[in-house]
């Protein structure tokens, strides 16, 4: 499984289950993806997946974010 796959899915899990989350965004990654003959380069990727956590589910910090807090 792909690592912003595990995130994730683990972010909405625990959001479904009334946690409250927060979520390092530059501590996670991807990898280039591929659809219908086009990739998907991995900061593309990543991005998507973040901005759509923080859209509903989590709130997104960096690491010198989280760490100062």
């Amino acid at each position: 499984m792909l690592r912003h796959m595990c995130v994730d899915a683990t972010t909405r899990t625990a959001f479904d289950f009334e946690y409250k989350c927060t979520v390092i965004g530059d501590a996670c990654a991807s990898r280039d993806l591929e659809i219908n003959g086009k990739t998907v380069k991995a900061d593309d990727v990543h991005h998507a997946f973040v901005s759509a956590l923080e859209f509903f589910y989590a709130e997104i910090k960096n690491a010198d974010e989280f760490l100062s807090a």
